[in-house]
Order: structure tokens, then C-alpha cells, then sequence
């Protein structure tokens, strides 16, 4: 318990550095947006090598361009000489489109015609619109200008031979070649001092806006004051400087929170390291999809209210929405551990509802459910399924293919059945009617082998019970009408009377068979009459070893009787109860190992009392228990002993009308019976 708690407290601690660093490290991003860091500034030397020389030059050169090369003056602009025919084009396209899908369009009409009426609708329109372009023009104008006006410590000149952009008296290359750093575009030439300038990777940015300009007229000159370029340095150094620690800063979080998080998508979800087992809890019930469109939501709402509400207040805003999110995220690690990440989600849980109701309809339904259900949803599949008609049909075609296979493999079976081949089984797979089908018709056939069998079996029977039944009458039968003729013709009273005491004996014998199997006949009839009464069992056994303790001591047999030391009562008739017991004894005493023990149990079993005789056989038990129990079987084969065979089949049947239960068990040489009678209160 005490390495579980550490365990926690250890994921607990790294789980808040998790969140921590990811917040350190979107802090770090966060800070170099509002500061405008250029990361590239980090590995130049020179702040006119870098992009921050490089915008500062495009806010200058651009709107020069755009004057001189485009917009020129406010008359050229109003002029409509600014508006290019793409421009037009497009207005009179997006007039057109509108004048066609109108009423006054008509359809009778030539195309020739239809075009004269839209351009005399349409003309005032279409001077609107290019009003409207030449007034956005001009807005745009005025902005350049008052873009180049803010820059003040820079100085400019522009001219296309007509107009001139300037914000000073310099309109010669020569005067401007004069500061440190200048630029100078005319007559195809670009001339960009120091070299540090124009070496740098970024000087195409701004360069490319001059490439439209015409050689021949257009020149732009811009040299940049030494006092304004030095506080330029001097911030550029000082954001370089930010740059690097923002990144640093970033590095080390990132860094921070790669090692967490993969720690803890090593350690989540186990108690320890050497734990296999994946445990899930109260987050992890959540559908996984649920969970992603939390985790989304929440880092959207994040971002949302970052740029528009609460920018300065990020760090408490981060904090509780990141750890959710990460919690969201080892979540869904969790399931992915153990293998439930498509199957603990909402979609589907749904989509395997709906489809095992469709199954369940399909495996159990009836036909006409099965029909209803098909009419209705087919065309439904077919219609979601549209753009994969093909391979609907296809899908279709197979099902039903495979349903026709089932019934004809049914349709094959049944004749084969039908013929006398009582071991064929039918092979269906899937459930449903078909399936059904197939399995009763396999359980008949099953029924129709047992009953088969059974009649074989009772016909071997009937043969083995006349044969040896003939066997066990014809013996003492054969002996007394041997005898009966040797007294016929014997004078000597001694032999006489030696053949009178054998033809006794022999008598006695086939009595006892005769007696033996009418009393068997009776109890299995059930016609033998019952008085059901309460019999105190061990006061029956212990009685009934005491009348046969001659008998005992003649087989030299040790009899051991355990039981309860309450008083056990069962629900039976005490006559017919020590008949079969009485049996069970005479069988110990015909078959039993001589000198061996014989144990009898006694065991409240709740409901029933068990009674139990085990004793080791003095014949080899090479049969089962099931042929032990036919009448006239006996364990010796060989059919030497004294026995009917009618014994154990006799106390079964008297057993069974007390309402008992009477098993046999052979193990090895080891002969075990087993009575269960019905339980009766000691009150």
C-alpha cells in the first residue's frame, strides 16, 4: 500500500511539471508574438542583415512604387486610367451574372439582344461600380502617403517624369550617396550600400516591388539618417537579445514537458513499472470521443479567448484548461494500453446497439420481421450508401448467395437423413432460422441414433439376460435330473442319500434363482407396495452387521461404519430399505477381497442422507459400472460364485420406489455404491 501511495504522489508531482512546462513553453510563443521577435534575428550579425531592416525597407519602397508606377496623382486616379480591364472585366462579369439570373433576362431573346438590353439597364450600374473602385483607389492612395509620412528617419525621393514623391529637398542619386546606407532603383540598375545590406537573404522581399517600374522614367532613391539608423540597431540588438531567451525559455519547457509526458504515458494506467495490468477510473468511463471533442473544444475556447478577451490573463487561463487537456490526452493513452480505444466510444457503442438489434432480428426474428425489416431498411443503405452503390449490391448479392448455400447444404443433409445415414450432421454457420433449422434437424437425428442404439442395446439385453438366466436355471436343473436318474438305478442307501442331499442343494439353488428374478420383475414393475416411514439409518446398519456377524467372522472381513454423532433420519420403508441393504451386504460377502476391509459411510448431506459401501473386489473389475448393474452380470466372469446377478439390480429398483438414488462406481479394483435417500428433521 505504502509503494501505491508513492507511486501516485510520484505521478501527481509529475503530471503538475507536465502542465507547468507546457505552460512555460506556450508562455514563451505567447511573449515572442507580442513582441514581435524574429527568431531568424538570432544568427545574424547585423541588423541590416535581418528582416527587420528588411521591413522597414519594404514600408518604404512599396508605397513608392505603388505612387509612381500605379496611382500617381488623385486626377490619374479619378481619371479611371488606374482601373485595369481585368478590373473592368470582372465588374461587367459580376453585372452580367446578376442581369442573367434576374427577371429582365429573357430566355426567348437572342444572346446578341439579351446583351443590348443589359448594357442599357445595366450602364449606370456599371459607372457605379467603377466609381466605387476608383474612390477605394483613392483611399488607398492617401494611405501610402501617410504611410511614407510616418517614416522620419528616412528620406526618400520618387519620381516618374511627371509626378515627384519627397520629403525633402534631395532629388539626386549623388546627394543620397552621400549617407552610410541608401538604396538606388533607375535604368535597370539597383544599388544597395553597404553590403551587409544588400547580401542579406531578405533583400528580394522588398526589391521585387520595383521590378514593375518603368526603367526608362521611374527612379526611387531612400537613404536611411545615420541617428535613426542607430536606434534601429540599438532595438534590434535588444529584441535579438529577447529572442534568445524567449527561445531558451521555450527550448527548456518544451524540453521539460517532452520528458514528463513520456513518462507518464509510460507509468499511467499501472501501479508500478512491473505491472501488466491497465487500470482504468472514473475519467476513463468517458467516451473517448467525448473526450477528444473536450480536449479540442477546450484548447479552442483557449485560443479564442487568448487572441480576443483575455490575452493578459493567459497564465490563469492556461493552467486549468491544459491540465484537463492532458488529463483528456492520458485518457485515451489509457485505452489505447488496453486496447479499447474504438470501442469505448459513443459512435460506437451506438452503431453496435443498432447493429445487434439488427442481428438479434436477423438471428431470432421471424420472417415477416426479417421482410419488414429488409423492404424498409435496404433502400435506406442504398440511399447512405450512394456513391458505393456497386459494392452495396455486391454485399447484397453475397448475403443472399450465402443464405441459398445454407439451404441447399439443409435441403442435401435432410435427403441423406432421409436415406438411412443417421451420422450425417448438417453444417450451418451464423445463427438465425436457417441455423435453427439445421440444428433441429441434427437433434432429431441425434434422438433417432439414441433410439436406435437403445434398441440395439436392449435387444443385446433381452439376448445376454435369456442366455444367462438359461445358464444360471440350467446348472442346478442339468444336476437334479442327472441324480433323479442315478437314484433310479442306485441300491446303496449311503449314495442314495449323497445324490438326496445334492438334489437339495440344487433345488434350493434354482428356488433362490426363481425367487430372485420374481422379486426383480416386481420392483422394477413399481407394483411392489410402499410404507413410507421415518428410519433411523445407522440404527439399521449397525443392526443389520450385528445379525451377520457370523457371516462377518467367516469371511474374515472388517467392517468400518462411520457416522454423524447426531441422529440422522431418512424418509423410507424400513422392509424394503433392509432388503436392499441386505443385498448389498450379500454381494460383499460373495465378491469382496477375503480379509479386506469393507468401509460404510454415513454423511448428512443438507437435503439427503448418503450412504456409502466400498470394499476391494476379489475378482478383476474389467466391466463397467452400467454393466455391473445389468441383471444377470456379475464381476466374475467367469461365473464360478454362488450369485445371481440380480443383486445390485434388485436394491437399485427398491431404492428408487423409496424415492432414493442409487449409484455404482468402479475404480480399479475398488467397488463403491452409493445410496441417497431423502432427509427427515431430527424434531
Amino acid at each position: 500500500m505504502r509503494n501505491i501511495s508513492h507511486a501516485l504522489f510520484t505521478k501527481v508531482v509529475v503530471f503538475l511539471l507536465a502542465v507547468v512546462c507546457l505552460t512555460g513553453a506556450v508562455k514563451a510563443v505567447i511573449d515572442m508574438e507580442v513582441n514581435e521577435v524574429h527568431l531568424s534575428s538570432i544568427n545574424q550579425d547585423s541588423y541590416l542583415e535581418s528582416r527587420a531592416f528588411a521591413d522597414e525597407s519594404y514600408e518604404i519602397i512599396a508605397p513608392l512604387a505603388q505612387l509612381i508606377g500605379k496611382y500617381k496623382s488623385e486626377e490619374h486616379i479619378l481619371s479611371g486610367k488606374t482601373l485595369t480591364e481585368e478590373e473592368i472585366r470582372v465588374i461587367e462579369e459580376n453585372l452580367y451574372n446578376d442581369f442573367r439570373y434576374s427577371y429582365r433576362y429573357n430566355d426567348n431573346l437572342s444572346e446578341a439582344e439579351n446583351t443590348r438590353i443589359y448594357q442599357e439597364k445595366y450602364a449606370d450600374d456599371i459607372n457605379r461600380k467603377k466609381d466605387e473602385s476608383m474612390r477605394e483607389q483613392l483611399r488607398e492612395f492617401y494611405q501610402l502617403l501617410s504611410t511614407l509620412e510616418s517614416n522620419k528617419g528616412i528620406i526618400y525621393y520618387a519620381s516618374n517624369g511627371e509626378q515627384v514623391f519627397s520629403n525633402s529637398g534631395l532629388n539626386k542619386k549623388e546627394q543620397f550617396e552621400d549617407y552610410n546606407t541608401y538604396m538606388l532603383f533607375e535604368d535597370y540598375q539597383q544599388k544597395i550600400v553597404p553590403n551587409e545590406a544588400k547580401e542579406s537573404g531578405y533583400v528580394g522581399y522588398f526589391t521585387h516591388e520595383v521590378e514593375r517600374l518603368n526603367p526608362q522614367t521611374d527612379v526611387i532613391y531612400v537613404a536611411f539618417k545615420e541617428s535613426s539608423l542607430q536606434q534601429k540597431i540599438q532595438e534590434w540588438e535588444k529584441d535579438k537579445g529577447i529572442a534568445k531567451n524567449l527561445l531558451n525559455e521555450f527550448i527548456v519547457f518544451l524540453a521539460g514537458f517532452i520528458l514528463t509526458f513520456i513518462y507518464l504515458i509510460i507509468v499511467i494506467g499501472r501501479t508500478s513499472f512491473k505491472d501488466k495490468e491497465i487500470h482504468l477510473n472514473v475519467i476513463d468511463k468517458l467516451y473517448n470521443d467525448l473526450n477528444i471533442v473536450i480536449a479540442v473544444s477546450l484548447t479552442t475556447w483557449w485560443i479564442i479567448m487568448l487572441v480576443e478577451v483575455f490575452r493578459d490573463m493567459y497564465m490563469l487561463l492556461s493552467v486549468p484548461i491544459f491540465s484537463i487537456a492532458l488529463l483528456m490526452v492520458l485518457s485515451l493513452v489509457k485505452h489505447i494500453k488496453n486496447r479499447t480505444l474504438l470501442s469505448h466510444t459513443l459512435i460506437y457503442q451506438l452503431l453496435k446497439k443498432v447493429f445487434l438489434a439488427v442481428k438479434n432480428v436477423f438471428d431470432s426474428g421471424s420472417i415477416g420481421v426479417k421482410t419488414v425489416l429488409l423492404v424498409i431498411g435496404y433502400p435506406v443503405v442504398v440511399a447512405a450508401t450512394f456513391f458505393i452503390f456497386p459494392l452495396t449490391i455486391g454485399l447484397a448479392a453475397w448475403y443472399a448467395l450465402k443464405k441459398v448455400k445454407s439451404f441447399n447444404r439443409i435441403k442435401e443433409g435432410v435427403e441423406k437423413i432421409k436415406n438411412g445415414d443417421l451420422h450425417h450432421r448438417i453444417e450451418v454457420d451464423g445463427k438465425g432460422e436457417i441455423s435453427q433449422l439445421a440444428t433441429n434437424i441434427n437433434r432429431i437425428t441425434d434422438g433417432l441414433k439414441k433410439s436406435v442404439d437403445s434398441e440395439i442395446k436392449s435387444e443385446r439385453l433381452k439376448t445376454e439376460l435369456i442366455t444367462n438366466v438359461s445358464h444360471d436355471i440350467r446348472t442346478p436343473l442339468t444336476s437334479i435330473i442327472t441324480y433323479v436318474d442315478l437314484l433310479k438305478i442306485e441300491t446303496d442307501p449311503e449314495k442314495m442319500a449323497e445324490y438326496i442331499d445334492v438334489l437339495d442343494q440344487k433345488s434350493k439353488r434354482l428356488q433362490h434363482l426363481t425367487d430372485d428374478l420374481f422379486e426383480a420383475a416386481k420392483a422394477s414393475s413399481g407394483s411392489m407396495p410402499v410404507q413410507i416411514e421415518r428410519i433411523d439409518i445407522v440404527s439399521l446398519l449397525t443392526q443389520g452387521i450385528g445379525e451377520m456377524d457370523e457371516k462377518i467372522e467367516a469371511s474374515a472381513l472388517d467392517f468400518k461404519l462411520a457416522y454423524p454423532i447426531e441422529k440422522v433420519y431418512v424418509n423410507a420403508d424400513g422392509k424394503l430399505l433392509w432388503r436392499a441393504v441386505e443385498n448389498l451386504f450379500s454381494n460383499i460377502f460373495k465378491y469382496a477381497q477375503p480379509a479386506s476391509r469393507v468401509y460404510i459411510d454415513v454423511e448428512d448431506l443438507g437435503n439427503e442422507i448418503g450412504v456409502t459401501f466400498k470394499n476391494i473386489s476379489a475378482y478383476e473389475l474389467n466391466i463397467s459400472a452400467d454393466e455391473l448393474m445389468e441383471r444377470f452380470k456379475r464381476g466374475d466372469e467367469s461365473r464360478t460364485s454362488q450369485g445371481s446377478g440380480l443383486g445390485l439390480s434388485i436394491a437399485e429398483s427398491l431404492i428408487h420406489i423409496q424415492h432414493g438414488k442409487f449409484l455404482v462406481q468402479v475404480d480399479g479394483d475398488l467397488f463403491k455404491v452409493m445410496i441417497y435417500l431423502p432427509k427427515i428433521s431430527n424434531e
